[in-house]
């Protein structure tokens, strides 16, 4: 049980238009919101969307959920988040994930094989950079530094930036049991996805088991208020077909995995073979309506109400809200969650 729900907003990424969401940042900061997160996919990043909210906001905590280990360099990352820290007063939680093979071998041309390590090393890297304590070194084998071979003229380098914290906040955006207990061991959170309050303890009480006090899981849940509550299951099946169809392979997609652990494999493969097929609208359909109503917050906001204490007694620490924009609704969950 959560002694304090916290909530925050995920405003995503953006696919057509720039979408520019500073209006719904600004409001949530007024509301009391703690904390604002950003995406990427393939698309837009989340270091630039994240930076153009932190200089229009003065004190809501700036998150990525989550950036992409292959889309940088360890050192890369590290002084992203150094210098959005610095420049917003220390308000940056950095949001780090593997993603899957589809995206890091198609789209940034690097291997995907172990995934776990890969993160270890990366987050160990980032955190000498972040310290300063000495030149950054790492023997390796994924990011070796300096790197073997080339020139021969490569030499350890200390940041010439001093971060305004040694520690940034790093959580682990994670699905699989072995990820998710890695977040416990070496991060200062967890950021799930698609998570149902009611069954975090069943699928995931393992992999948690070891996790220090005061570790963070934000969570991400899909928010659509509405007095129409059909209408609310159709739109939030939308994101869940295109990530159980869409992003993964036919044989390797993290989010059929999960949503087959939630106890729903047979309808997930469904909505796989309705999307590869082409046939979306159909795939979307095929998502159960009790699946997209467990790990969302649809309907009513008396509705909503009452499926609020259902995440405060679970593990869950911060609800990230995704998909409300205008201040009204905003400040009316959050007077929701703080009463």
């Amino acid at each position: 049980m959560t002694a304090e729900l916290k909530l925050g907003i995920n405003v995503g990424y953006w696919q057509r238009d720039p979408d520019d969401q500073t209006e719904t940042v600004l409001a949530a900061e007024r509301c009391g919101y703690d904390s604002v997160f950003t995406a990427e996919a393939y698309g837009s990043d989340a270091f630039t969307t994240l930076a153009w909210y932190g200089a229009r906001t003065s004190r809501i905590k700036l998150g990525t959920a989550v950036v992409q280990l292959s889309a940088r360099t360890p050192a890369a990352t590290a002084m992203h988040a150094l210098t959005l820290d610095a420049l917003s007063g220390g308000r940056v939680i950095l949001g780090v994930g593997a993603s899957g093979p589809q995206v890091v071998e198609g789209w940034y041309g690097q291997p995907f094989p172990k995934p776990l390590a890969r993160t270890r090393e990366y987050l160990d890297i980032v955190r000498q950079v972040w310290r300063r304590e000495a030149p950054v070194t790492s023997e390796g084998p994924h990011y070796p530094l300096p790197y073997p071979g080339g020139t021969g003229l490569g030499k350890p380098l200390k940041s010439i930036a001093h971060p305004v914290r040694p520690e940034i906040p790093v959580y682990l955006g994670a699905e699989g049991p072995k990820n998710v207990a890695l977040s416990t061991e070496v991060a200062q959170g967890w950021l799930p996805l698609f998570v149902d309050p009611q069954q975090i303890d069943a699928v995931f009480g393992a992999s948690l088991a070891n996790r220090p006090d005061g570790f963070e899981i934000a969570a991400t849940v899909t928010t659509i208020v509405t007095d129409d509550l059909a209408s609310a299951l159709e739109f939030a099946k939308i994101p869940l077909a295109f990530y159980i169809g869409g992003m993964g392979a036919r044989d390797r997609n993290f989010h059929l995995d999960l949503i087959g652990r939630l106890g729903y494999a047979e309808q997930a493969e469904r909505v796989q073979e309705l999307f590869l097929d082409g046939r979306r609208d159909e795939a979307v359909k095929a998502v159960p309506d009790e699946l997209a109503d467990a790990i969302s917050l649809l309907g009513p906001l008396g509705r909503i109400k009452e499926r609020l204490p259902l995440w405060r007694d679970s593990p869950v620490t911060t609800l990230l809200i995704a998909g409300v924009r205008d201040e009204p609704t905003l400040r009316a969950i959050k007077e929701m969650a703080d009463a």
